[in-house]
């Protein structure tokens, strides 16, 4: 078979809203990517012309909408992925071609976007971005036996289907590498908990942390719930923290919940430090909130675009290039997505030329060998579609997200 010339396919949306929604399920953030195209609320479609087979990998995500940040964050590290997988030889040596659709965050629009681009010929998808979407497709995608890849979608159920992987942690897992990471690095020996019972995101970390915290030796001293009726006044949770003299407070909650609690906390005086997870990226870039009141505070993410590393250098500065803000966990997830789909095809020997359940039965099989060195870590995964791989986390210093491992590293420089 022929070779490709370099080819590439986007469509891409424009008009980003700000807001945005939980974490890696359907909560807010703020600092994704913007789409290229210009076009405010039409798609743009840019295809260059193919001499041979072609790999086709689509991508959805909310490109418009209350949620858009995520999603142009996910579509457009896709496709800086894209990029330099063809200007690097391909696939197999074989070119992709690649296009974006839009779900606006809505769970049939989402499945809309699916089978365009099922017409469209795709053959391999990163997505959808949040989790209900992922999961609604997910039904369509087992269906055509379609080899599909959240970078985003942490709920339990994205990755029920044995065609579906995802890069991020899911969502009680995050409970316990936050657990891990607060153990292994000495953070804490008493814990408070504030958390939302009524939302499956939040209160399926909270069950996970608090039983992997005994296995760190870490005292849970209090665990608090709200509602979705009662998140406005965080009082009498956090008094019952300072009663109990917890060193630190672990929040598995949405950022605007969070920058309350620290608001409410200022003022009762509480000395303990906060720890909270993927859900409180984008509290820096609320309005009215004052940013002092979150120095020190922690959170697990796959991402610190503040790294040292060279790797996350390139794509920071490629980034902000080609898109002219700063990538999120988001971006860094997508990017790693496509990379992965990349290994696992090479690992297997797939050609374009394949039907699109053959390209995913040798897809879903390459994922359990392959080992990928990408922006959330070093990442193997097992065949029940989950990522294993090390937590990472930063601190909110000087109003900025920082690494905490390379602050660690620069003060044992310093000292040594």
């Amino acid at each position: 078979m022929m070779k490709m010339k370099k080819v590439l396919s986007v469509v891409l949306t424009s008009a980003m809203t700000a807001g945005m929604l939980a974490g890696c399920t359907d909560a807010a953030s703020s600092s994704a990517g913007k789409v290229s195209s210009s076009a405010p609320a039409e798609a743009a479609v840019s295809t260059a012309a193919a001499d041979g087979p072609t790999f086709k990998i689509g991508a959805i995500g909310p490109l418009t909408g209350a949620a858009a940040n995520y999603g142009n964050a996910v579509v457009n590290g896709a496709e800086l992925a894209v990029k330099e997988i063809n200007a690097n030889g391909g696939i197999n040596g074989y070119q992709i071609e690649y296009r974006g659709e839009d779900d606006e965050l809505d769970n049939e629009k989402s499945v809309n976007a699916y089978n365009t681009l099922k017409d469209w010929g795709m053959q391999m998808l990163v997505g959808s971005t949040t989790s209900a979407c992922s999961i609604a497709v997910s039904e369509r995608s087992k269906a055509d036996n379609l080899f599909q890849l959240t970078p985003s979608g942490s709920a339990v159920d994205c990755v029920k289907y044995d065609n579906v992987f995802r890069v991020c942690f899911s969502d009680p897992n995050q409970g316990t590498k936050s657990a891990e990471y607060i153990g292994q690095h000495d953070l804490a020996k008493t814990v408070g908990i504030i958390y939302d019972s009524s939302d499956v995101y939040s209160s399926g970390i909270e069950q996970n942390f608090v039983k992997e915290a005994k296995n760190q030796g870490l005292d849970v001293k209090v665990a608090e719930a709200f509602t979705a009726d009662s998140n406005t006044d965080f009082t009498a949770q956090l008094q019952k923290c300072k009663d109990a003299n917890v060193d630190l407070i672990f929040l598995p909650i949405y950022y605007t919940q969070a920058a309350t609690i620290l608001t409410q906390a200022s003022t009762l005086g509480i000395k303990a430090s906060f720890f909270g997870c993927d859900g409180l990226d984008g509290m820096l870039d609320m309005d009215n909130f004052d940013t002092k009141l979150a120095e020190g505070v922690m959170l697990l993410t796959p991402f610190a675009a503040d790294a040292k590393d060279e790797k996350t250098q390139n794509f920071v500065k490629t980034f902000k290039d080609s898109y002219g803000v700063t990538p999120n966990q988001f971006a860094a997830d997508a990017y790693d997505a496509v990379y992965a789909m990349k290994a696992a095809a090479e690992e297997e020997k797939v050609t374009p030329d394949q039907s699109v359940s053959d390209i995913c039965d040798a897809v879903k099989t390459g994922m359990t060998k392959i080992e990928v060195k990408g922006l959330t870590g070093t990442i193997h995964w097992t065949a029940d579609g989950e990522p294993d791989k090390e937590p990472k986390a930063v601190s909110i210093t000087n109003g900025a997200y920082v690494s905490m491992e390379d602050e660690a590293a620069e003060a044992a420089s310093a000292a040594a």
